[in-house]
């Protein structure tokens, strides 16, 4: 990775398609109540790096083309077929050579998980899209990864299996009273997509790195949906590209790098801090520590867009793709210590805070569960309703949040 990256200028119709696709979720955009953030499910053993079941099956050498590569892209496998069977898995292959496979093609498996209205049409469902690269770094030999990007990875995981339910609630309760098609904004799903050889085999080159990025958006930029679907290519349906990547540090530093996708980054920074309030946040319960969110206080119009790092999300920024990046990178003091073992840190599991790593899943789940409107379909603790949720019983809570929905 490297403090710069280029991109192409996007047609003029796709840039108006997108801006008032933005502007609608914006007016539809409802915030999560306190008790739902406070009921959020959390991670329990998930994220033991020894015995966890999300993420210490990663934790392994994952080299792309290697055995321990095919071990983790099974293990993700296996997680969407028994934990969310709902979800519709694909694998999108290619090979390559690489600087150091003496002419020989290195196969590289992207898995991508998604999960539309059961009604939908898939080319007219928009997608809010969470990414994260599986591979690691082939030298030095036995790289474990684990801010880079096992823990995103299982992040991921955790929040897609938190917001499941309430996906199933919320489309059986529009059905129910007749709302699935009085919307195309309803017609929103949620993808995964797991990335295969991010990382650069020799040195960074717009060769040697980005493998899997390059070939799923190139693949998706040139297969066509139907005639009559609402988005021409897959490409075109990914409403928010949320990459994560090197998440698992103590205080992390996320700064916001795109204008026209700075009201989401706002929109995260804003769940963190009402977390922290909410005395939510594991990492923060001994010491408050600083915010994440950097430029949660500028407008787009302050942040400085000119530079970037570059990264999976290049290769779809680069075809008109909204992206937002969620990296960890200081603007001052760079990547965190342990990123490619500099600083003789390795990047391993013992090196995890892991009380940030489970802050993380929390708060990304909360992120996606706000973005798929799923407040009043989340599970509640026993602490009680709050006035938000009108003291109602569950069924009669989500018919009258399907009636206000539909009046925006």
């Amino acid at each position: 990775m490297s403090l710069a990256y280029g991109g192409h200028l996007r047609p003029l119709l796709s840039i108006c398609i997108a801006l008032l696709c933005f502007l609608l979720a914006g007016q539809a955009y409802e915030e999560l109540s306190d008790n739902t953030l406070k009921s959020l499910p959390r991670p329990k053993d998930d994220f033991d790096i020894h015995t966890g079941p999300l993420l210490s099956p990663i934790l392994i050498p994952r080299v792309s083309g290697t055995p321990g590569s095919a071990a983790v892209l099974q293990h993700f496998a296996d997680f969407f077929r028994t934990s969310l069977p709902s979800w519709n898995i694909q694998f999108q292959n290619s090979t390559s050579t690489t600087p150091v496979s003496n002419g020989k093609e290195v196969p590289f498996v992207n898995l991508i998980a998604s999960r539309d209205p059961p009604w939908a049409a898939s080319g007219d469902v928009g997608r809010l899209t969470l990414v994260a690269h599986y591979d690691s770094k082939y030298s030095p030999e036995g790289f474990i990864g684990a801010i880079d990007s096992a823990a995103p990875c299982a992040m991921i995981m955790h929040a897609m299996r938190s917001i499941d339910a309430a996906l199933t609630r919320k489309w059986e309760a529009m059905e129910t009273e007749g709302h699935a098609d009085a919307d195309l904004e309803e017609h929103k799903g949620i993808q995964v997509i797991f990335l295969d050889g991010e990382e650069a085999f020799q040195a960074w080159t717009d060769t040697d790195s980005l493998y899997g990025a390059r070939s799923l958006a190139e693949h998706w930029d040139s297969e066509v949906n139907s005639a009559m679907s609402t988005y021409k290519t897959p490409l075109s349906s990914i409403s928010l590209f949320v990459l994560l990547d090197l998440l698992g540090s103590k205080n992390p530093s996320i700064q916001s790098y795109f204008s026209t996708t700075h009201w989401a980054y706002k929109k995260l920074a804003n769940l963190e801090k009402r977390l922290r309030d909410l005395k939510q946040f594991k990492s923060s319960a001994d010491a408050p520590g600083q915010p994440w969110f950097l430029d949660s206080s500028k407008t787009e119009h302050d942040i400085t867009t000119f530079l970037g790092i570059q990264d999976d999300h290049l290769p779809f920024l680069a075809r008109g793709v909204e992206i937002l990046h969620v990296i960890d990178a200081h603007p001052a003091k760079g990547f965190p210590e342990v990123w490619h073992n500099h600083n003789g840190v390795p990047d391993d599991g013992e090196h995890l805070d892991i009380a940030t790593v489970e802050d993380w899943s929390t708060l990304v789940t909360a992120f996606a569960a706000e973005w798929m409107e799923l407040e009043g379909f989340m599970p509640l603790s026993g602490d009680g309703p709050t006035k938000n949720d009108e003291a109602q019983k569950p069924e009669k809570r989500n018919a009258n949040h399907l009636n206000k929905k539909t009046e925006l």
